[in-house]
């Protein structure tokens, strides 16, 4: 519902835009859906919730700039993330990097790409503003949208380490390594499984 309300609310009107809005809201979430499962299926053998859950949130991010595709998160939640040492380093249970910065930037780019002409000019005719392959000249939307993602890329890279810098000098950004060993959730008194309970159950 969140979803459907900001892509289909930015025109500020009940009319074709927001509706086509919606509409491809839904389609692009449930082909990434899909697409995801799809794939658990091919390489993993099985679908799993937390896989159609992830395709559905990547779909959602990836039609917000306006395309459509649960491929390429996958590839880079799947195969990527386990391959780049880098990747393993970087702690994103949710796979945020993933569903939402993968996505959002493959998003951004390919409206450089397949912005049509005649639903362009639905919403505000801007010269030059088609993709590249609707007669974009010279693939000038493509390169904006690159730079619009550079530019965005490198405001949170800039904002977000000025906020943490200052939360730091007030309280520890890391856990201890003894912490870490015992679990975020169980050091606070939420922990989702009791071994010792599971170990008691299993015992009867």
């Amino acid at each position: 519902m969140g979803w459907s309300g900001f892509n289909g609310g930015y025109p500020f009107a009940a009319n074709v835009v927001s509706s086509r809005a919606v509409l491809n809201t839904h389609i692009c979430a449930a082909t990434s859906l899909l697409i995801w499962t799809w794939w658990d299926i091919f390489f993993l053998k099985k679908p799993s919730a937390i896989g159609a859950i992830q395709g559905i949130m990547t779909g959602l991010v990836c039609i917000t700039p306006a395309a459509a595709s649960g491929t390429i998160p996958w590839c880079s939640m799947m195969c990527l993330s386990k391959k780049l040492p880098f990747l393993q380093k970087v702690d994103d249970s949710l796979g945020v990097f993933h569903s939402h910065g993968i996505a959002g930037i493959l998003g951004g780019a390919l409206t450089g790409l397949f912005a049509h002409p005649q639903l362009c000019n639905l919403f505000l005719p801007i010269p030059d503003s088609n993709g590249a392959f609707y007669g974009g000249s010279r693939g000038a939307q493509f390169v904006k949208q690159l730079v619009g993602v550079g530019f965005i890329v490198g405001w949170n890279v800039v904002i977000t380490s000025i906020i943490l810098l200052v939360i730091r000098a007030f309280i520890p950004l890391r856990m201890t390594e003894e912490g870490l060993k015992i679990g975020d959730h169980a050091a606070h008194g939420e922990s989702a499984y009791d071994l010792t309970v599971q170990a008691w159950l299993n015992s009867i």
